[in-house]
């Protein structure tokens, strides 16, 4: 009885062992290959899978987006400006078997790879180029690097630069640069402003000579304003000065048309001559009005 319990508790632990070796499991996410005795059965989906033991050998494959960075490289521009550009790709597996078989390290090629068409592309391009076209650059590197990597099974998704360190004299000249814009866009918005007032200006010349009443508004305007702050001192515009004379002069003359005309000597009614001096001086012939 011993002898038998013995070797039915090897027997159990031996089919335990064996199931324990032939089966295997894939997640949703992943991909297995199967190789028996060296070559390729073709792919197997998730889920429970049972191999041969010791015949059987399964690869997982991931088929999630893998996010690689792509460490700074030192790069010169096409007009010698050197520049360190980092990036960062995502790419995936679409080809389980391809990226077992036909590469030995699917993540360690694309990562050099990436580096090597990361300088190829970016040296190609200005510094300007670089700075403001970083799209199109990475349009460019994506492409490079789905030809390159599509016999591998893998699949470039994204490629986007992340950094771009210039040099420091760069920096200062660029700012430079920068500042010396922004200060020719203020003296042409001033200039235009300017050109603006005085159009402006002319108009309203234009219609106060044709209005000669919007100038006096105008000055009372002014004395308003100048009111408001309470000051002592009033000042009174040279044209509202010369107003308040022709005024005066306008209403001297109402003045006058209104008032009755002055009867006209006649011969009979002569106006007594004045007498004649006490010196004995001659009387003058006209008198002069200074």
């Amino acid at each position: 009885m011993t002898i038998l319990s013995t070797v039915t508790i090897i027997i159990v632990v031996l089919i335990l062992l064996a199931l324990a070796l032939a089966v295997r499991i894939i997640k949703q996410y992943e991909q297995g290959v199967l190789f028996r005795l060296g070559r390729v059965l073709g792919a197997r989906q998730p889920g429970l899978r049972v191999i041969i033991p010791f015949v059987d050998v399964l690869h997982r494959v991931s088929l999630r987006i893998v996010t690689m960075p792509i460490q700074s490289q030192g790069i010169i521009t096409r007009d010698n400006v050197s520049v360190d550009v980092s990036a960062v790709a995502y790419f995936r597996v679409v080809d389980a078997v391809k990226s077992v078989v036909a590469i030995e390290n699917v993540h360690a090629a694309i990562n050099q790879i990436a580096q090597t068409t990361l300088r190829k592309v970016v040296g190609q391009h200005t510094l300007d180029e670089t700075l403001s076209e970083t799209d199109r650059i990475n349009v460019d590197i994506r492409e490079i690097l789905d030809v390159s990597t599509v016999d591998w099974g893998v699949e470039v998704t994204l490629v986007e630069l992340k950094d771009i360190q210039l040099p420091d004299s760069m920096k200062r000249a660029m700012a430079r640069q920068a500042e010396a814009e922004r200060e020719k866009r203020a003296k042409i918005i001033n200039a235009e402003g300017e050109s603006l007032a005085a159009a402006a200006l002319g108009d309203a010349s234009d219609t106060m000579m044709a209005h000669p009443l919007a100038l006096q508004l105008r000055n009372l305007q002014s004395l308003v304003e100048i009111g408001v702050d309470k000051n002592t001192t009033v000042v009174f515009p040279a044209p509202l000065m010369s107003t308040i004379g022709e005024l005066g002069s306008f209403l001297a003359r109402e003045a006058a048309a209104a008032a009755p005309p002055a009867p006209t000597p006649t011969t009979a009614d002569s106006p007594p001559k004045p007498p004649a001096a006490a010196n004995g001086a001659s009387k003058p012939d006209s008198v002069r009005l200074l």
